[in-house]
């Protein structure tokens, strides 16, 4: 390149240079600012929820539910005689909860409409609306409890259980259909139920009712205490009926109304428990409700106390004097523990026995007494047992005719005596017999030493009879019976002898012949506990162990023939022979 224009081309770049150096820097163009936002929150639908139901208060309900079902009431429960009152005049609604096959066996009340009890819940349709009567049943009034409970707890208003179910309809012999099935009850609406929960409990539980519906028979009971198994037994009667009717030995003793105010008291609830009542109504109620409560092994005894009690197992605290005299008169011996006056007569000369005159001072003084004799009145005899032998020692007892001996006889028997017998006919027969008395004095008091020790329940209840002997000591004289027996309202007559005995020594017109070995298995063949009997044997001796029995028995009006058949015929009243 030429030099001269070189230097000038150098000199233009350099002053470009220096220019663009000096000048203000070119302001950049601003990239548009975005401010930073927040994304908006989308809620989630929510998913719809049902109301939350509060928690199933068992304990809560079931004392509501006791606390519905009073004493005075009958715990819920209506009489056979009561309910078949109310099926003639103003019928409720009859509801058999028994199963198909029971109902076929043992036929149904007329009327009545079948849902077995594991069907009930879902069947409430075939019920009356739940203000009308309802009236339950089932065997023995067991399943009746439970649906009594269930029905209530559900609203029903007027729900009440058959005491002890079709066999206490049986029992008063009222009437059963037979060789049929109810008719199919006719479907309505179902009602409202106001507590699902509820429902749904009470359902799972009735449906899912095991084999035997949670019941132990009786005989199973007795063998299983037998063998020592630990059992609660858990008694729920009132303390009037404990009192009344005994209790099973070991047994603890919660009334209904309380129970499940005192849970504490009963064991752990993998425990097996067995509750009674008496006919198996209430005990099914607190079953019900302890199983629900978790309480695992809880059964009810089928029957109640009437079943075990029916079945011959023992009570405590209290006699049964439905069996001992049962057994007594069944097994009374041949001579019906008597001794003939010409025996007697041959003891005394011989070995003789302790003698205990019964009667009153005023007859002694009048009649005289046999020799060697000690002289308690029959009222007073319980009281001085310290003046009598040892248990084991042979005593002879005698009044006038027989009567009153036997009274005494029984009640030693019953109290541990041994070796008692009663003078057939009394003084009366001795001195037929032309035997001797003393006249002119009375016995000697007799010395007193220790009394025995005796069953004091026993001793109880016999003072009670005793104390409770009319004047004349419930005997009639043959011309009263004779008058009676003219009257319109004329009194059972109940001759005790055998039928050989009736057979040739006669009897009196219109008689009912029950010998006195077969009195207690014959008993229906009676008129009711309220009505008059007599009884009549030969002397008085079994008449009156006819109507002691059933004195303390319940029956109570009955009377003993004074000096019995022979009496009658010395009378010279008629006999039929």
């Amino acid at each position: 390149m030429n030099r001269k224009i070189a230097l000038p081309l150098i000199l233009i770049i350099i002053l470009s240079m220096l220019l663009g150096a000096c000048a203000p820097a070119a302001t950049p163009t601003a990239a548009p600012v975005v401010e930073p936002t927040t994304p908006p929150v989308v809620e989630p639908t929510a998913v719809p929820t049902a109301e939350p139901q509060p928690e199933l208060d068992i304990l809560a309900l079931w004392s509501g539910l006791v606390a519905e079902l009073p004493a005075e009431k009958g715990y819920g429960t209506v009489s056979a005689t009561k309910l078949n009152e109310d099926l003639a005049d103003n019928p409720p609604f009859l509801l058999d909860v028994r199963e198909a096959a029971e109902v076929e066996k043992d036929g149904y009340i007329e009327g009545a409409v079948n849902i077995p009890i594991r069907q009930l819940l879902q069947n409430l349709d075939k019920l009356p609306a739940m203000d009308k009567p309802i009236v339950i049943y089932c065997a023995s009034g067991h399943r009746g409890g439970y649906a009594l409970a269930a029905l209530k707890l559900l609203g029903y208003q007027n729900v009440r259980n058959l005491g002890g179910g079709l066999g206490a309809w049986k029992k008063a012999e009222l009437p059963v259909v037979t060789g049929s099935l109810p008719a199919a009850p006719a479907a309505g609406s179902m009602p409202q139920i106001k507590d699902q929960a509820l429902f749904d409990l009470l359902n799972d539980w009735l449906s899912n009712l095991p084999e035997g519906f949670r019941t132990v028979k009786a005989d199973k009971l007795n063998s299983d205490l037998a063998d020592g198994k630990k059992v609660f037994l858990l008694d729920v009667r009132n303390k009037a009926e404990v009192e009344k009717n005994g209790f099973i030995g070991g047994s603890t003793h919660i009334p209904f109304e309380e129970l499940f105010a005192k849970l504490d008291q009963l064991p752990a609830k993998d425990a097996e428990i067995v509750i009674y009542c008496a006919s198996g109504h209430r005990g099914a109620i607190a079953q019900m409700g302890l199983a629900l409560l978790g309480y695992e092994k809880v059964v009810n005894l089928g029957g109640g106390l009437n079943a075990w009690k029916a079945a011959g197992f023992a009570v405590e605290g209290v006699v049964d004097w439905n069996a001992l005299w049962g057994d007594f008169l069944t097994n009374l011996p041949g001579d019906f523990y008597t001794i003939s006056a010409t025996k007697l007569n041959e003891q005394l000369a011989d070995k003789p026995p302790f003698l205990l005159d019964v009667r009153e001072t005023a007859e002694l003084e009048k009649d005289g007494y046999i020799e060697g004799a000690v002289h308690i009145p029959v009222r007073q005899l319980l009281d001085n047992l310290d003046k009598l032998p040892a248990q084991d020692q042979p005593i002879v007892i005698y009044c006038a005719s027989g009567h009153r001996g036997a009274f005494a006889l029984a009640a030693l028997r019953f109290l541990g005596y041994t070796n008692v017998v009663n003078l057939g006919g009394g003084l009366n027969a001795w001195k037929k017999a032309e035997l001797p008395v003393v006249t002119g004095s009375l016995p000697a008091e007799p010395p007193a030493a220790t009394a025995p020790a005796v069953d004091a329940l026993r001793l109880e209840g016999l003072k009670a009879f005793f104390a409770g002997l009319p004047e004349g000591f419930g005997t009639i004289k043959a011309a009263d019976l004779n008058a009676a027996l003219g009257e319109a309202s004329k009194p059972f007559v109940l001759d005790v002898r055998t039928e050989k005995e009736w057979n040739e020594e006669g009897y009196i017109e219109g008689s009912v012949l029950i010998p006195i070995n077969q009195l207690w298995g014959r008993l229906a063949e009676l008129p009711g506990k309220d009505a008059r009997i007599v009884v009549l044997c030969k002397s008085g001796h079994r008449g009156a162990l006819a109507m002691m029995a059933l004195r303390m028995n319940g029956y109570t009006d009955v009377v003993n023939l004074g000096g019995g058949l022979n009496a009658w015929a010395a009378a010279e009243l008629p006999l039929v022979k």
